[in-house]
């Protein structure tokens, strides 16, 4: 009896563990990413839409309502002069590619960003704008 249930344990803890996504995963993966950051960059918000996950047009609604988020929540995103893909990791069964953004003022940013694999291809579930202590030297 010991055994299975020390079995189902070890599996359970195994999901919430760190491990590696795939390799194959990491170039379309940060290449949406970038398609996204260009277009808001271009101030086109309906182009970057197309890269946010269902979810996150269910939460937004109409473009105009992602774009004025965007723009408030999120400038450096919005308007930033260089982007630097960092590693991308697997947290509790969920992708996540962390980035490094840099402003027009030469400030840098680390951004988490959430993957998920839809019909459609790779697509941005989250995004979570990490503490500046974690930018350290």
């Amino acid at each position: 009896m010991r055994q299975p249930l020390a079995a189902v344990l070890g599996a359970c803890l195994s999901l919430a563990v760190l491990t590696e996504p795939a390799p194959a995963q990491e170039a379309p993966i940060q290449q949406t990413i970038q398609a996204q950051l260009d277009a808001m960059a271009a101030d086109d918000f309906l182009r970057a839409y197309d890269y946010a996950s269902p979810n996150i047009r269910q939460l937004f609604g109409p473009v105009e309502n992602f774009e004025a988020m965007v723009k408030r929540g999120y400038p450096m995103v919005w308007q930033h002069q260089a982007v630097r893909m960092l590693e991308l990791r697997s947290v509790a069964g969920n992708l996540w590619q962390r980035v490094l953004v840099t402003d027009l003022q030469g400030r840098g940013f680390l951004l988490d960003y959430m993957m998920v694999e839809t019909p459609d291809g790779w697509q941005i579930n989250a995004v979570q704008l990490l503490p500046q202590q974690e930018l350290g030297a």
